[in-house]
């Protein structure tokens, strides 16, 4: 007994929540399909917020397509010049003091929107999918529909922000991607050959590198590992990143690959061997005898065959075509660069809005 408490000994001690919800079944109560129900109301959840999100957003394109349209169809009909833009632009922030989305600028935006995209097209998905700020950057630094709409698919699929979309344009990805010279579709099943292919690209270009000798492949691979959410940026989407000169023992013989990464679609290891000069034919076998001891000493029994990248300074693409009919393992040829991209990006986090971001936007658009 506790005689300060007038002898009444105290109870258990409720936690807060417990206060808040004190019908709150405790987990080992629950029934054993409790976690089932759990998961499925949470993927509800998710899905009615994606769908929100995107909703909102096609609700903000057509919002500004049509602005843009009825700018476009007055300047056609009456003939009359910028400072209308200007004018509507001071009119509209007086009757909307809140909105910052009504700059001269963001309404040239509006209009450029209108006069490349119909109302149909900005309606299907993929390019309904992309913010503002995306549809700006497609008009901005692309010329013409069908690479605008290739862009706007590959940021979709892989969730680029719009620096990352920015990046990938000026580094010219849609010339690159699936151009390495490969043997896959003699060495891989047809399921897995196209998207092989489409993962490997040639150039590889490296714009973070900065090397003081060009022909160091070792100084090329601290400074590739150094940068590696760089260099993952540069390989594409799917890729993790297991190591750097992975050791392979065969027999007691110690043997080290490059890089070795891992492809979650396909479901395979990849070692990367760089080369500082021109592709020679007897760099494969090298590359080869790696793949096969990773097959054997490091993929699980689920694992399809592992794929080779043979990275060079430079090639021929028709002595690489050549070399690679003699071998049967799975390989790719690329060269890569160091050249330098005006916007590389410091930050990879992309996701698209948050609908509180959607919902800042639709009332106020881009800032001045």
């Amino acid at each position: 007994m506790n005689p300060d408490r007038g002898g009444i000994e105290p109870g258990p001690r409720k936690h807060a929540k417990d206060a808040l919800f004190p019908g709150t079944p405790t987990p080992s109560s629950m029934p054993e399909w409790y976690p089932e129900l759990l998961a499925s109301v949470t993927r509800q959840v998710n899905t009615g917020r994606s769908k929100a999100i995107a909703a909102a957003n096609q609700e903000i394109l057509a919002s500004y397509r049509a602005i843009g349209r009825d700018i476009l169809d007055r300047q056609n009909l009456e003939g009359w010049g910028a400072k209308i833009v200007d004018r509507l632009s001071a009119d509209l922030k007086r009757q909307f003091p809140e909105s910052s989305g009504f700059s001269p600028r963001n309404l040239k935006y509006m209009r450029s929107f209108a006069e490349t995209w119909t109302s149909e097209a900005i309606l299907q998905a993929p390019l309904a999918q992309l913010p503002w700020y995306h549809q700006i950057a497609l008009l901005e630094k692309l010329g013409d529909t069908e690479t605008r709409l290739w862009y706007a698919a590959a940021a979709v699929e892989n969730g680029w922000s719009r620096a990352v979309l920015v990046h990938h344009i000026e580094s010219k990805l849609h010339e690159r991607s699936g151009k390495a010279v490969t043997n896959f579709s003699a060495t891989l099943p047809p399921s897995d050959s196209d998207l092989a292919q489409q993962s490997l690209k040639d150039p590889y270009v490296f714009d973070f590198v900065a090397m003081t000798d060009r022909r160091n492949e070792r100084e090329l691979e601290t400074q590739l590992v150094q940068h590696i959410e760089k260099f993952l940026l540069e390989l594409g989407q799917g890729f993790a990143f297991v190591g750097e000169q992975v050791r392979l023992e065969i027999n007691g013989d110690e043997f080290f690959a490059d890089l070795l990464f891992y492809h979650l679609k396909l479901r395979c290891y990849l070692v990367i061997e760089l080369k500082a000069g021109k592709f020679e034919p007897g760099f494969l076998s090298q590359l080869g005898m790696y793949m096969a001891a990773v097959d054997d000493l490091l993929a699980h029994p689920d694992d399809k065959p592992t794929i080779g990248l043979l990275l060079c300074k430079s090639k021929n693409n028709l002595v690489a075509e050549y070399a690679l009919r003699t071998t049967s393992m799975p390989i790719g040829v690329s060269e890569w660069k160091a050249e330098i991209v005006e916007s590389l990006p410091e930050e990879f986090a992309s996701s698209l809005p948050s609908i509180s971001e959607l919902e800042a936007e639709l009332s106020g658009g881009i800032s001045e």
